[in-house]
């Protein structure tokens, strides 16, 4: 059976959230380089802008709340190599061609996130055993303000994008840069207590910052490695099984197998027929199996159909012995 082309993207009418998005490869590949170029330049904008006052200021909230716009902008380093190389054809070696570049990205941006927390945790703990004074508070608060709002445009921008051409790497990314926005906020909280004539809010406010961004590792990193171990929503099997049921011929679905390769989402189904039937009818069943199920979740890029004889169908009778 002949892999199906790439159809128009479209979400299940039925629930809410979102098994794939099939937008062409090259498209979806430009429109991720250009998110994640716009995204680097404004965090790293955002970051010189606050480096210099953290420079004056001393705030270690301020510093790490710096950190993560640093580390969410060199995130975008590996965003675009995949995307860059993602779109290169299929070779004799790599038959699937290189879509797992961006799941690995995804790896990448996870352990920068993690890199970032342990930077400010230590960093926060240092100022609490050894506390120095804040200054140019005014000066503070201007740069959380600036932080907050160049993680919320990167947020935005990542997070629709990568909707858009189905990037979990993206997404997640952008995710991390509205948390980071929001934690910007708490900084202000840590610029009042000082004003108040409590020195220490400053390092306990970026001990709580380290905390959120720990959150996000374990959010962020569980997305990224149900991607990487091509996990699936279940109820995506049963849409499958439910529509190959439908076609004329079919008579029992043994297996569905689904996974990811970069944005496409890949099917594999073995059905069985009446035994007694042609190859050429065999095969007509199978494309009436095959349309079904593209019909009904277009949003798949690729079904491949294999057809057994009833009562033998399935992997366990082609294993060997």
């Amino acid at each position: 059976m002949k892999p199906s082309q790439p159809h128009a993207s479209r979400e299940p009418g039925d629930h809410h959230h979102r098994h794939g998005v099939v937008d062409p490869k090259i498209a979806g590949t430009r429109r991720g380089k250009w998110a994640v170029k716009w995204s680097f330049a404004a965090l790293m904008l955002t970051a010189l802008l606050q480096v210099i006052v953290v420079a004056l200021s001393g705030s270690v909230a301020l510093l790490a709340d710096t950190l993560h716009n640093i580390g969410d902008g060199f995130t975008a380093l590996p965003l675009w190599l995949a995307f860059t190389l993602v779109h290169r054809k299929p070779t004799r070696r790599f038959t699937y061609g290189l879509g797992r570049l961006e799941d690995l990205a995804g790896v990448f941006i996870v352990m920068v996130i993690l890199a970032s927390a342990a930077a400010a945790g230590y960093e926060s703990v240092h100022r609490l055993l050894h506390p120095q004074p804040v200054k140019m508070l005014g000066g503070v608060a201007a740069a959380v303000l600036i932080g907050f709002a160049g993680n919320e445009f990167v947020a935005r921008l990542r997070i629709k994008v990568g909707k858009e051409i189905n990037s979990a790497a993206l997404e997640a990314d952008g995710h991390h840069a509205r948390v980071d926005g929001l934690t910007s906020l708490s900084v202000l909280l840590s610029t009042l207590g000082v004003w108040l004539g409590y020195p220490l809010a400053d390092p306990v406010i970026g001990l709580l910052i380290t905390l959120a961004l720990l959150r996000i590792v374990w959010e962020a990193g569980k997305t990224v490695l149900i991607r990487l171990l091509d996990g699936v929503d279940p109820q995506l099997v049963e849409e499958i099984k439910s529509a190959a049921k439908r076609a004329d011929g079919v008579e029992e679905i043994a297996e569905v197998r689904v996974r990811w390769i970069s944005r496409q989402l890949l099917a594999e189904v073995n059905l069985a027929v009446n035994a007694g039937l042609s190859v050429a009818e065999g095969h007509s069943i199978a494309e009436n199996a095959h349309q079904a199920i593209l019909h009904q979740l277009p949003y798949l890029s690729n079904v491949v159909i294999h057809v057994d004889p009833l009562n033998s169908s399935g992997e366990t009778f082609h294993r060997r012995n």
